[in-house]
């Protein structure tokens, strides 16, 4: 499968999410969506990254762009996570990775010399058309944030 790129359509997705019910890409037709992927609940980046959307959350709402956060994880770890952190990100659960494949985020990754299957932390910000309008590769958390939001205004 080639690598999405911007202008593509956005891959749909039905799944779900903390706090129970489901969360959809077409569900949130003609919002500006930033859809992020991560590798686990409650490790050390993933919980900045998490933190650091909730504190810019109002700034994305009030720019029309709803957060969503997607992991392999469990719902009830998610439920987890948003409680301990006091999140305000929807969290969606891909535990079958097929949304994380239609991304191209579910990669070959190598820690300390093993080779194992894991998310590749990205993110994707889908216009209301249900375009991707911009995407992050392999982000680094300090900053990214604030550069997705900066990107939610200019569009």
């Amino acid at each position: 499968m080639s690598e999405l790129a911007e202008g593509m359509t956005a891959p749909g997705f039905d799944l779900p999410r903390d706090g129970g019910g489901n969360v959809s890409l077409g569900g949130l037709a003609g919002k500006i969506v930033v859809l992020y992927f991560y590798p686990k609940d409650n490790t050390s980046g993933c919980t900045v990254e998490a933190i650091d959307f909730t504190a810019l959350g109002s700034e994305l709402d009030a720019a029309g762009a709803v957060v969503v956060g997607m992991s392999p994880d469990p719902v009830k770890a998610h439920d987890k996570f948003v409680a301990k952190h006091q999140l305000g990100v929807i969290l969606a659960s891909d535990e079958d990775k097929a949304v994380l494949e239609a991304y191209g985020v579910w990669k070959e990754k190598s820690m300390y010399g093993r080779k194992y299957m894991g998310v590749e932390r990205s993110t994707f910000l889908i216009d209301k058309d249900g375009k991707i309008a911009r995407t992050w590769r392999k982000v680094k958390v300090p900053g990214h944030a604030q550069a997705v939001l900066d990107a939610v205004k200019a569009l």
